[in-house]
């Protein structure tokens, strides 16, 4: 599918794609060769209608009678998602957060690569973390003359985080995934994902809420 089609999706079924990504790749491990949308849907807890227009917006994937064949459907959307592509990723801030994430198995499963990160704590700066050795923040233009990264991942206090991504923009990153708990407002040529974790803490108050009234 080209990428001018795929800019044209809605964001809430780009949303939603990863998790199809995870189930399918569970189906996987469990040997299944096939699915049909109604199986997939009860998997889910979605419907089937909705499973079909999802993938109708990248070409459909599917055979009437026959289904999907679950490896193929597998890599079409680890392709539309990118995970083929190996971005280079680096991480700023090697706090709690920063560390957790840098030990995060997932990374390197999705095709993403951890190449750097980053403090300017000298306490941690130095130390090692999943076989990186943490950089000082004032190395990071040298770091993208020598090295070059595609996406930042930003573990930081919301009263550092803009200075750092204006640096890291005029560095020419392509994509930020900020956990800082404010919203950042960045050039069109770059894509951000801000993550608010207290959001699903609230979402599941709210779930708690309704289940009790």
């Amino acid at each position: 599918m080209k990428n001018e089609n795929i800019k044209s999706v809605p964001l809430v079924v780009i949303k939603r794609l990863p998790r199809y990504y995870r189930y399918l790749g569970e189906l996987l491990k469990q040997g299944v060769t096939r699915i049909s949308s109604k199986d997939l849907s009860e998997k889910m807890g979605v419907t089937a209608s909705q499973i079909r227009q999802d993938l109708n917006c990248f070409g459909g994937f599917g055979q009437q009678g026959y289904g999907y064949n679950i490896e193929k459907l597998y890599q079409e959307i680890a392709d539309i998602l990118g995970l083929n592509r190996g971005y280079r990723t680096i991480i700023i801030g090697a706090g709690n957060l920063g560390h957790a994430l840098a030990n995060h198995s997932n990374f390197e499963k999705r095709g993403f690569k951890l190449v750097g990160i980053f403090d300017s704590n000298s306490d941690v700066v130095g130390s090692k973390i999943n076989n990186l050795i943490v950089s000082h923040i004032d190395d990071i233009e040298t770091f993208f003359e020598n090295e070059g990264a595609d996406i930042a991942i930003l573990a930081l206090p919301k009263s550092s985080v803009k200075e750092v991504a204006d640096r890291l923009i005029a560095l020419n990153i392509k994509g930020l995934w900020n956990f800082s708990y404010t919203e950042l407002d960045v050039p069109d040529n770059v894509a951000v994902e801000n993550v608010h974790l207290s959001d699903s803490l609230m979402t599941l108050s709210y779930k708690l809420t309704e289940l009790n009234e």
